[in-house]
């Protein structure tokens, strides 16, 4: 019997759009009917912006549904009001606790510890995680937008992070069962990437990490993806030059248009290519890493709700 809830963590090179598709990993989970935590841990309100919605708060709230009636929760995990809730659960400290937040004190110890600091914010994703309604767990997924991929190794494997300041105790016990959740089958590290050179790099380099420490690497999500936009066959006459900027022209004369521009559009048409070669290359060395692969498209238009529901479609094979 599963201890916890499935757990998505979402992680990616700044900039290739991990919150983007962690709010639409969450659609598409309630486009099946599933109640849905999604989370945030780098105080950024990145998932309020997204859905346009209020600065979100220290608690669970409701902030979509998804077409198959499924329900989307958010929640901002911050350090310093999950330490205060340690500290009332496990010390008893709630007025206390609070005066200790006044003189800075809870600032200061996450700042100083960060390795407590990441047990903290992973704690909270363990504790909604695990939670029970009766028999059931109370989400049917819980999706964690994690930090980028240079960082979430350590991240998540808090129990190196706390060897050195807790050796038993609370913070020891509970950093133990994060990383019990973290190996399991029910968890999954999915890393968002862009079809460029370094960004790939840096998820090869992602994947090596999470799989020496044995965390379980889900899928690469190729995000961004340039659509072609020629044909085979124009394609084909663009690259033995037999696309002559005479008969661009013509074609451009037929339909009233400025013939002029028959330069302009086939250098455009040239360096279209050469983009589509580049990120046909990454693909290929993407698809010798192992994990599977997930493609979504570049929306031109930017990304609203409207396009977390178009991109939730490509994400129906992540659970």
């Amino acid at each position: 019997m599963p201890q916890s809830t499935p757990l998505h963590v979402v992680t990616g090179k700044g900039g290739t759009g991990k919150t983007t598709v962690a709010a639409a990993l969450a659609m598409s989970l309630a486009g099946k009917g599933k109640k849905v935590l999604l989370c945030e841990v780098e105080g950024r309100q990145g998932i309020a912006q997204l859905f346009d919605v209020p600065p979100l708060p220290y608690e669970e709230r409701q902030i979509a549904v998804g077409l198959g009636g499924g329900e989307v929760y958010a929640l901002a995990i911050d350090p310093e009001s999950a330490l205060l809730e340690y500290l009332a659960m496990y010390y008893r400290l709630g007025r206390a606790g609070k005066a200790l937040d006044k003189f800075g004190i809870i600032d200061f110890a996450t700042t100083i510890a960060p390795g407590v600091r990441d047990v903290l914010l992973t704690g909270k994703v363990y504790e909604a995680a695990r939670r029970r309604d009766g028999k059931k767990f109370s989400y049917d997924a819980v999706i964690m937008d994690a930090p980028p991929t240079g960082r979430i190794t350590r991240f998540l494997n808090v129990n190196s992070e706390v060897a050195g300041l807790a050796k038993v105790g609370p913070i020891r016990r509970q950093a133990d069962s994060i990383m019990e959740m973290m190996r399991s089958p029910q968890t999954h590290v999915h890393l968002v990437t862009v079809l460029e050179e370094m960004p790939v790099q840096e998820t090869i380099d992602g994947i090596a990490e999470l799989t020496s420490e044995r965390l379980p690497v889900g899928h690469v999500i190729l995000n961004l993806v340039r659509p072609s936009l020629v044909s085979a066959g124009t394609r084909d006459a663009l690259l033995d030059g037999s696309l002559t900027a005479a008969q661009v022209e013509a074609s451009l004369g037929r339909v009233g248009l400025e013939p002029s521009a028959a330069p302009d559009l086939i250098q455009g048409g040239l360096a279209h290519l050469e983009r589509q070669r580049l990120q046909d290359a990454q693909r290929t060395i993407l698809q010798e890493c192992g994990a599977p692969l997930v493609e979504l498209p570049l929306l031109g238009e930017g990304v609203d709700l409207g396009a977390l529901f178009e991109l939730a479609e490509q994400l129906g094979g992540l659970a």
